[in-house]
C-alpha cells in the first residue's frame, strides 16, 4: 500500500520546525528556511535533499525505492523516493536525515 502525502507531512512535522511551502509547481518541506524535501503529488513520490554518502547507502538497499534526481540535482544528493514501495520507518529515516542536513546548516 501506498504512503499518502498526510503521512509524510505527519513525519515531516513531527521534526518540530518543520514547516511547508509553495515552491513552483510543488509543495516543499522546509527547516531552517530551507527545502529538505518536494513533495511530487502524481508521480507519488517525494525528492529528499541528502548527503552523497547517504543517498549511496539508500540506493543501495533498493534502487527501485531510492534513486537520484536524474539531473545535476541527483549528483548533489538529490534523492527521490518512491512512495508506492518504502516502509514507513524507512522513510521517517531518510526525511529525518534530509530535515537533519537542513536544520543543522549554518545560514550564511
Amino acid at each position: 500500500m501506498a504512503i499518502d502525502m498526510d503521512t509524510v507531512r505527519r513525519i515531516a512535522f513531527s521534526f518540530g520546525d518543520a514547516e511547508e511551502a509553495d515552491h513552483f509547481h510543488l509543495r516543499a518541506l522546509k527547516a531552517n528556511k530551507k527545502i529538505f524535501a518536494t513533495l511530487w503529488q502524481q508521480e507519488q513520490r517525494i525528492m529528499v535533499k541528502l548527503s552523497l554518502t547517504d543517498q549511496s547507502v539508500f540506493h543501495a538497499f533498493d534502487p527501485a525505492i531510492f534513486f537520484p534526481v536524474p539531473n545535476k540535482w541527483g549528483l548533489q544528493g538529490c534523492t527521490f523516493v518512491d512512495l508506492t514501495k518504502v516502509r514507513e520507518d524507512m522513510l521517517h529515516d531518510v526525511l529525518f536525515l534530509a530535515y537533519e542536513r537542513v536544520f543543522l546548516k549554518k545560514e550564511k
